[in-house]
């Protein structure tokens, strides 16, 4: 997935989360920082999503079971996996991949995962947590190597 992938999927779930959140078009372009006009845009398929709305959006919905189940991982890392193309900081415990993610690499207590739906990888140490996503794969064959010789 890249950035006009993911705003495009983004740009056709918006109407989908306001309803489900209950908000009204006006609150929803509040919440967006957009006219009512351009949301209504965006709403019809008319116009697509900029960056800076697929971030707002994303934040404002990241606890969404809809966008959860449609994009099966954490809103917000997908963001910074497209913002930054990887992301490289040791972070939050995660659930371990249980439903979402599928195991490609085993190496010195860490594991390689990705994604189902989105397809970026991870890579998660024996708790869990998460220390690298990126949408390349080599790159994280690459730092899963790193991490298991430095664990030794």
């Amino acid at each position: 997935m890249n950035r006009a992938e993911f705003l495009e999927l983004i740009s056709a779930k918006i109407k989908v989360a306001r309803v489900e959140a209950g908000l009204t078009q006006e609150r929803m372009a509040e919440l967006l920082g957009v006219s009512k006009k351009t949301l209504v845009q965006l709403e019809k398929g008319r116009i697509q999503a900029g960056w800076p709305v697929a971030v707002t959006f994303c934040t404002l919905f990241r606890d969404s079971e809809l966008l959860r189940a449609f994009f099966g991982s954490d809103l917000l890392e997908i963001i910074s996996v497209l913002a930054f193309n990887q992301y490289d900081v040791p972070s939050e415990k995660t659930l371990g991949g249980k439903i979402w993610w599928r195991e490609v690499e085993v190496e010195g207590g860490f594991r390689l995962q990705q994604n189902l739906v989105s397809k970026h990888f991870r890579i998660l140490d024996e708790q869990n947590r998460r220390w690298y996503s990126s949408f390349n794969e080599q790159e994280m064959s690459t730092r899963l190597k790193e991490l298991a010789s430095r664990s030794l």
